[in-house]
């Protein structure tokens, strides 16, 4: 059995993002005009479809609304991926519009995932602890007015 990890991600991007940046997320993502000269052996992000371990769906998408662009990636990843993985996501924080929570890094078994948060230009990853487990159903999502 692999280690394999669920990473997703999701940050906006500045609209004035140079157009060799965009070219390498596209082809990072699969997506047609992309160009890759960094030194990656393959896409981190082309998979779609379902998900081999991690459950649901494989996505990696690159949009634009006009001042900014977002970006959304969950994806399987292997610990031969996690240098390659580290600096396209410290790539990516340095040039983020995106304040606080952007993503996280789970092993598939683990049930509680390594944070990562976008902060100044940089990305640091922040590890949770459990202190209350909900009892029940009702307490997965808290109600706010109760």
């Amino acid at each position: 059995m692999a280690d394999i990890y669920e990473f997703q991600l999701t940050l906006d991007l500045p609209g004035s993002l140079p157009p060799q940046d965009l070219a390498l997320l596209r082809w990072h993502l699969g997506q047609e005009g992309g160009r890759q000269d960094d030194g990656y052996a393959y896409p981190l992000w082309g998979d779609r479809g379902p998900a081999l371990r991690i459950g649901g769906a494989l996505v990696g998408e690159l949009c634009s609304d006009g001042p900014q662009w977002a970006l959304t990636v969950r994806q399987e990843a292997l610990p031969d991926e996690f240098d390659d993985l580290r600096r396209m996501v410290l790539w990516l924080g340095a040039r983020t519009t995106t304040e606080g929570t952007v993503g996280y890094l789970r092993f598939h078994e683990s049930h509680v995932p390594d944070v990562l948060v976008a902060e100044a230009g940089a990305v640091r990853s922040a590890v949770l602890r459990v202190e209350k487990v909900p009892e029940s159903a009702t307490e997965v999502i808290p109600d706010p007015y109760a």
